[in-house]
């Protein structure tokens, strides 16, 4: 059986990954502070999500503390390894060489499973982005990680972390972006594009943002969908980039979904991007 049904190949990693994907940040607690309380609801939006066939789950080290990990070790079982496709992150105050290895291995204890893209979190100032990706080669050589990727920087940045490999390349970014929020497009969007590799953008639909825009609406009304499916399949339509909307209860997971297995007309895209571009 094929989970994922509706996909984009990307060429960084050599295979395809769900159109959107599933975020974990507030599942399982905060900011390094576990969060007890919802774990089979959270366990539940997961695992429907991947029934629904969006494979693609993001998650930190961070997150809770490590317990949104936990989380999704529990969702994934008894899918097909080989259909899913884990992303996590290493906080940057663990970005030295010896600290790296010793959290994605962490990573890896909690999700139950190897991890197929390993990102820094954000930049780590005090650290040389050279070490940090010495260890991410490391990790790949063991067979803890697949492909490895960095959050939260700009063009400038990932170059200078492509300099330091050997051997692999960086095979992803995830950044910030929305239609609220496009400042990726003048730069770290193309470059992604043009080097093949994968974009991740998060916080897709701005904390409900998009819900009750009218202008969405309108046009969902064409095609049977919400707003919120509208937006999303408006982020399915650019090359290389995959949504991670929050995937906290099983009624915003199935509506998310939904934006899957079809597409906006040219008209109705190019309509919204110009439309979000006076907001």
């Amino acid at each position: 059986m094929t989970l994922s049904r509706d996909t984009k190949y990307i060429k960084s990693i050599g295979g395809r990954v769900s159109v959107i994907g599933m975020g974990t940040w507030g599942m399982g607690g905060g900011f390094w502070t576990p969060d007890y309380s919802n774990d089979e609801g959270w366990v539940k939006a997961l695992r429907r999500g991947i029934e629904l066939g969006m494979t693609l789950i993001d998650t930190a080290e961070m997150y809770g503390g490590g317990h949104a990990e936990e989380l999704v070790g529990k969702a994934i079982k008894g899918f097909p390894r080989e259909e899913l496709f884990i992303v996590t992150k290493v906080w940057p105050n663990h970005a030295r060489y010896d600290d790296v290895l010793r959290s994605a291995r962490a990573s890896r204890e909690r999700l139950g499973t190897y991890i197929d893209l390993y990102l820094l979190h954000w930049p780590a100032p005090d650290v040389p982005i050279c070490e940090t990706m010495k260890a991410f080669e490391k990790l790949i050589d063991d067979g803890v990680v697949r492909f490895v990727g960095l959050s939260n920087f700009d063009v400038d940045g990932i170059e200078r972390a492509r300099q330091c490999f050997s051997k692999y390349d960086i095979a992803a970014v995830e950044n910030r972006y929305s239609l609220l929020h496009r400042v990726d497009e003048a730069s770290v969007i193309p470059y992604v594009q043009r080097n093949g590799m994968l974009y991740l953008a998060y916080t897709p639909l701005e904390k409900g943002e998009f819900a009750n825009n009218e202008f969405l609406r309108g046009i969902g009304r064409k095609y049977g969908k919400t707003a919120i499916q509208v937006v999303l399949n408006w982020y399915i339509g650019i090359d290389n980039l995959v949504p991670i909307p929050k995937a906290g209860r099983i009624e915003h997971v199935e509506e998310n979904a939904g934006a899957m297995g079809w597409r906006l007309s040219k008209e109705d895209w190019d309509a919204i991007s110009n439309h979000f571009r006076r907001v």
